[in-house]
């Protein structure tokens, strides 16, 4: 749960290549588009496995704010509110409490 979020619970993959004990290996820190997960680019890009054959550690946090309690837009739009990612802090009321992704 994060404290700069609002109190969101957010999620996050991380991989390590096999035989990774005791070695050293460059880290890749992936921040997914508008209303991704963390699964996505793990999932749907195959990313786990290029990484082991790359020998890459991966960090991939979820970056959208979820949860009820989280403001939405009216209508709900993809682009905006509850599950959408944006790499800044609010300005406004409604979303400061939640958007706080440069802190």
């Amino acid at each position: 749960t994060s404290k700069v979020l609002g109190g969101c619970t957010m999620c996050f993959s991380a991989f390590i290549p096999e035989g990774a004990e005791g070695k050293k290996f460059p880290v890749v820190y992936w921040l997914s588009g508008l209303t991704c997960t963390d699964k996505n680019f793990a999932e749907k890009a195959g990313a786990f496995e290029a990484a082991n054959t790359l020998g890459l550690v991966l960090i991939l946090p979820d970056t959208s704010p979820r949860g009820e309690d989280v403001p939405d837009e009216t209508p709900k739009e993809y682009d905006f509110g509850a599950g959408a990612g944006f790499y800044l802090n609010a300005t406004s009321s409604k979303y400061k409490k939640h958007y706080n992704m440069l802190d």
